[in-house]
């Protein structure tokens, strides 16, 4: 069974998420921020991933604290839910068009944590979400995944669909990624046998 439950506590966030890698995209997403709310569901749905989400946090401060936060619960959901990673593809890529953004993303979970991000997000703020936090919630999440993240916006001039372009991309890469190969069920995708 593939699957995590993460309860993490801290003195800005409470968030309770469990994640299940072969769901079939269905979510119950309440962090008490709308924008953040709206990624998370597209990211369930385009990943098939079954996500449950529920942050308390500091959003009378602004979602800083919540949108990384979730980010790191979301990266252990990850790691915690592929166990050793026997028998998972481990790779995955995706280049996903969004109106008139293009994203390009590629994911290996190769136990070492690393993000290229490569967006520029020509506003700076989506509603009342401040667009450099899209960053930040993808820092915490391979901090806590072991997986490298790249993500490259290749066109595009509006924030919303660059941001939800890059949600959607990652998302399909990491379903391909976590996939299971029934070719190789035992083994771990590594010539050094661990990851």
């Amino acid at each position: 069974m593939r699957k995590a439950e993460i309860k993490r506590k801290t003195a800005e966030t409470d968030i309770d998420l469990t994640l299940d890698l072969d769901g079939s995209g269905k979510s119950v997403i309440d962090t008490g921020c709308g924008f953040l709310d709206h990624m998370l569901t597209l990211f369930a749905s385009h990943g098939k991933f079954d996500l449950n989400v529920k942050c308390v946090g500091d959003t009378n401060v602004d979602y800083h604290h919540t949108t990384e936060d979730i980010g790191i619960a979301l990266g252990t959901a990850f790691s915690r839910a592929l166990g050793d990673k026997r028998g998972i593809c481990r790779y995955g890529d995706t280049i996903l068009n969004m109106d008139e953004a293009v994203i390009m993303t590629s994911v290996d979970f190769s136990g070492r944590m690393y993000l290229g991000y490569f967006a520029q997000l020509p506003t700076e703020k989506v509603g009342d979400f401040d667009t450099e936090l899209a960053e930040e919630f993808w820092y915490g999440f391979v901090r806590n995944a072991g997986c490298s993240l790249h993500i490259r916006q290749l066109s595009g001039r509006n924030s919303h669909h660059i941001i939800e372009g890059m949600f959607k991309s990652v998302a399909r890469s990491l379903r391909e990624a976590v996939a299971v190969d029934g070719r190789f069920l035992n083994e771990i995708p590594s010539t050094k046998g661990v990851l």
